[in-house]
């Protein structure tokens, strides 16, 4: 049996100082998100996902991997967002088992209201805290963490 690989002293350090961040950032999101925007930060994450593309439309299975969520989260997602008017689903023209999630424009109208506030809580807990070297160097760290799929 293989012996483990146990974490150094500045890996548990470090480690556990990245937990608290991968912790605390999307617990305020959320809570800047459901306090000023009445959104959950998923719920936000796919009207902006959504809003981005030409047609404000996207395949479920597609809109769930840009989302990082299973296809069952965004389903629960998606459903709350369409009693609120802001998402419909559609089936697919070319193919009746593929469901399209679709931007409504009242959804539209929500994201391009709730962008401001976001984008300011994103400064205040992320960006204002870092340097402009250190904006990199973060930007660098994210992109060899998602380089290739996360999997143990």
């Amino acid at each position: 049996m293989d012996q483990p690989r146990w974490l150094s002293d500045d890996q548990q350090q470090t480690w556990r100082q990245f937990v608290e961040v991968l912790v605390k950032v999307p617990a305020a999101l959320e809570t800047q998100l459901q306090r000023d925007a009445g959104l959950t930060h998923m719920g936000y994450i796919v009207l902006s996902t959504l809003s981005e593309r030409p047609d404000r439309r996207l395949a479920m299975s597609r809109l769930a991997k840009k989302v990082s969520a299973s296809l069952s989260r965004l389903s629960h997602v998606v459903a709350r967002l369409e009693g609120q008017g802001w998402v419909r689903r559609e089936r697919d023209p070319g193919d009746g088992r593929v469901q399209i999630a679709v931007l409504t424009d009242l959804g539209y109208d929500k994201v391009v209201d709730s962008a401001p506030g976001h984008a300011e809580a994103v400064q205040k807990l992320v960006f204002d805290r870092l340097t402009a070297a250190q904006v990199r160097q973060l930007a660098k760290v994210a992109e060899s963490l998602l380089e290739s799929p996360l999997d143990v």
